[in-house]
């Protein structure tokens, strides 16, 4: 690793960022943290966007929420959901240039 991720341990990154990648890939996960970037959320309102049961989304959001991607708080009878950390959309973009740039590779990419 680079000295720029010094303060990361070689173990330490080598474990988690795998992890941090793997919360990402999950294509429902990556939607429903792209909703929560627009705004934030109740699980009805995630499972009219996302087409997905209601024991699925709240599956994939204790998910998203144990990893420390998505907060919630209590209003009357709902639960609302947001993103944690808003650098969350940075990254994201990022690898949406970085998609745009290469998406005939991945496409074509078969080990994946």
């Amino acid at each position: 690793m680079t000295t720029q991720y010094a303060e990361l341990t070689e173990p330490l990154a080598e474990e988690l960022l795998p992890k941090f990648f793997q919360t990402l890939s999950d294509p429902t996960r990556l939607r429903i943290i792209l909703l929560l970037t627009e705004e934030e959320r109740n699980v009805s309102e995630l499972i009219a966007s996302l087409g997905v049961s209601q024991s699925g989304v709240s599956n994939h959001l204790a998910c998203l929420k144990w990893c420390g991607f998505v907060t919630s708080r209590r209003e009357g009878r709902h639960t609302y959901y947001r993103v944690t950390d808003k650098r969350i959309t940075k990254v994201l973009e990022f690898a949406l240039r970085m998609i745009s740039d290469n998406a005939q590779s991945i496409y074509a990419c078969t080990r994946i």
